[in-house]
């Protein structure tokens, strides 16, 4: 198992292991696979990762801003996302610890993930990396006419200076 920069590349594959998130219903607000425009413009262009093995794709991670405004510079929103086959075999876990590493020597002071509460694999993934649950937006959004709660999870940088 190699972890690398994703690139462009990479898309078919990384919209491919985003399909089948969107399709459990419980690891996005998303329904549709954007364009690899559109997805290229929210996300951070540095922190951009996928895992590999024997030249195909596990998985991936990336950072999307928070807001547009200078004083969050420093945060990012957590995308990660496992293959249907990859889950439970340590993949997530490897691909969030080198997101951490990789935002730290990016500058990030701050990075957060919004979970939806039935998304048990991803809470404990979180948790296992050092994020703490910071709070829980109720009924923030709705798939298929459903309201939706999400759980704030956040990691603070023990690399970046905060003073």
């Amino acid at each position: 198992m190699k972890i690398r920069e994703m690139s462009p590349d990479d898309w078919e594959s990384v919209s491919k292991i985003y399909k089948e998130g969107i399709e459990t219903g419980i690891a996005t607000f998303e329904q549709q696979i954007p364009s690899y425009e559109h997805w290229d413009e929210a996300h951070i262009q540095s922190c951009r990762l996928v895992v590999e093995e024997n030249g195909t794709l596990l998985g991936w991670a990336a950072l999307s801003p928070v807001s547009s405004r200078c004083v969050y510079g420093g945060v990012g929103e957590v995308s990660i996302y496992v293959g249907n086959l990859s889950r439970g075999k340590g993949v997530g876990k490897a691909l969030l610890q080198q997101l951490i590493d990789e935002s730290e020597k990016a500058g990030f002071w701050t990075i957060q993930s919004g979970i939806f509460p039935e998304n048990k694999a991803s809470i404990h993934l979180h948790e296992k990396v050092g994020f703490r649950f910071i709070g829980k937006r109720e009924r923030v959004g709705k798939i298929h006419g459903v309201w939706k709660d999400n759980l704030l999870f956040e990691k603070r940088s023990n690399q970046v200076g905060i003073d």
